[in-house]
């Protein structure tokens, strides 16, 4: 009996041995097709870095899988047969190959996965199940509930996961989320660990070349590129980070300091999210930890929270609300991104240090993103489209089911609180308490209406002002805008003359 030929499509995202689609190949009949595609390379302009990364690892893969002794068809960019796009290749290939059988797991972009649903094919799909919920299981929890909170879906992937819970199935330490711990400032003196660094192989020069060649007009640098492009290397990130910077993590997590663009930040979201990293590995490695005494709590449960907690959330908010979502925009913003976003040019130190890293590293953590470059952006009434953009492209782990729910939803609130319960707004205050920028920047954070006061002050009272309509109501901003109403008239007044100024400046295409 004659064999059905199976063609699996392998998207640089899923670099998984344990990938659904991959389950069940005959070596000797079916191929699994991998595709270095311009559309996927430049529908946003991303960061060089991350296209060496996806590439490289790709290459890297097929090997891998060459040497599983599976049959892999690997297309180049620079294929002089190469169509531009994914859904092209795989009509081309399964044309070449007389494939009777596409298989594919999710995407994790709602656009790519409908122009390959829409593209005359007949694929079929499997579950990503890197992921602890599936698309349907969140499906099931969100139903009827009119507000979805990040904390109730946790404790239910603690649950499900059994991680760091009692026999009675109550949480370890008395509560579910030590996130109150996890928001400590650097002390002086206090050195993080060096980054691990990885030195790129024959494959990678060759994709570093490829890149610099055919993205040069893209934003970022690549000549800084030291990330793990093997499975093999990510897990050597992964045990460095276990050894020498998790113990620290849960206290510092949030903490920002001047030339310190890692901290004790582990580096493996890209790795994971492209498939180089196990989810459940990683999370029983550091409950280990936990149980051998080697971290605090509130590292390994801070850690495991973002894994199973806000990442499997945004997911699974991406997936449900699609493609609708992407549109949000409750404070009706229309101000282009500044063009200093995309150069660093900036004498908001903060700002400088942010997106200067950004460029340099395609790497910024969570709260750089949140409380700095997303700050400002929610603040200045950037366009969330464009902000969305920015992230999209310069950031090494971002892929638009990440991106967009932490962009448009935490960062700019422009899905109306549907994610977050409040605007995460803050003024320079909040970025002194948590890093040392504001002690080498041109703006004064002691001051918000002066000449040199920082942006940050009286932008954020504006943006309350101009908002109050849409924010009053919110209990959570209630003590914000009694503050606010306590204001003497005229320092009301001042704080708006001030932030009318500095968009006004936006406006015209100056940089602070």
């Amino acid at each position: 009996m004659n064999k059905t030929h199976r063609l699996c499509l392998v998207l640089g995202d899923q670099l998984s041995f344990d990938l659904a689609s991959l389950k069940g190949l005959d070596a000797e009949q079916d191929t699994v097709l991998l595709v270095e595609v311009m559309e996927e390379a430049s529908h946003v302009p991303h960061h060089p870095q991350k296209i060496a990364l996806i590439f490289s690892a790709m290459r890297h893969f097929a090997e891998a899988l060459k040497q599983r002794g599976i049959r892999v068809q690997y297309v180049t960019l620079d294929d002089p047969q190469n169509s531009g796009s994914v859904p092209g290749e795989l009509r081309r290939w399964q044309s070449l190959l007389h494939a009777e059988e596409l298989h594919l797991t999710e995407c994790g972009d709602w656009r790519l996965e409908q122009s390959l649903k829409e593209c005359g094919l007949a694929i079929q799909w499997h579950t990503d199940s890197r992921f602890l919920c599936s698309r349907a299981d969140f499906s099931s929890w969100a139903e009827g509930k009119k507000q979805l909170r990040m904390e109730f879906f946790y404790r239910e992937m603690r649950r499900k996961s059994g991680l760091l819970l009692n026999g009675d199935g109550s949480p370890v330490g008395g509560t579910w989320n030590f996130d109150a711990e996890n928001r400590k400032t650097l002390p002086k003196g206090l050195r993080a660990p060096s980054p691990m660094r990885f030195s790129a192989d024959a494959v990678t020069q060759d994709v570093l070349a490829l890149v610099a060649k055919n993205f040069s007009s893209h934003y970022g640098a690549l000549d800084a590129f030291d990330y793990p492009v093997t499975h093999a290397d990510a897990q050597a990130l992964w045990d460095y980070f276990l050894d020498w910077g998790l113990a620290a993590f849960g206290d510092y997590q949030d903490a920002m300091a001047s030339d310190e663009p890692f901290l004790f930040h582990a580096r493996i979201s890209a790795a994971l999210n492209i498939g180089l990293l196990d989810l459940r590995r990683l999370c029983n490695d550091v409950e280990a930890a936990y149980w051998a005494h080697r971290i605090p709590l509130n590292a390994a449960e801070g850690f495991i929270r973002q894994l199973i907690g806000w990442r499997e959330y945004v997911r699974g908010v991406y997936w449900l609300k699609m493609p609708e979502y992407a549109s949000g925009n409750l404070f009706g913003n229309s101000r282009p991104l500044p063009e200093f976003y995309w150069t660093g040019d900036t004498q908001m130190n903060c700002m400088s240090q942010a997106i200067g890293q950004s460029l340099k590293y395609a790497y910024a953590h969570h709260i750089q993103r949140l409380m700095v470059t997303g700050n400002f952006a929610l603040l200045a009434g950037i366009a969330p489209s464009q902000i969305c953009d920015w992230y999209l492209a310069i950031y090494m782990d971002a892929f638009d089911w990440v991106e967009l729910p932490n962009t448009l939803g935490m960062v700019m609130h422009a899905d109306g609180g549907y994610l977050g319960s409040k605007p995460y707004c803050a003024s320079g205050q909040y970025i002194k308490r948590m890093s040392d920028y504001c002690r080498d920047c041109a703006y004064k954070v002691s001051e918000s209406t002066t000449y040199d006061a920082c942006p940050f002050n009286s932008l954020y009272w504006h943006f309350l002002m101009r908002h109050g309509d849409l924010l009053r109501g919110n209990q959570r901003m209630s003590m914000i805008y009694k503050n606010l109403d306590r204001m003497p008239e005229s320092r009301q007044q001042a704080l708006w003359q001030r932030g009318q100024f500095l968009l006004a400046k936006l406006d015209e295409g100056e940089s602070f």
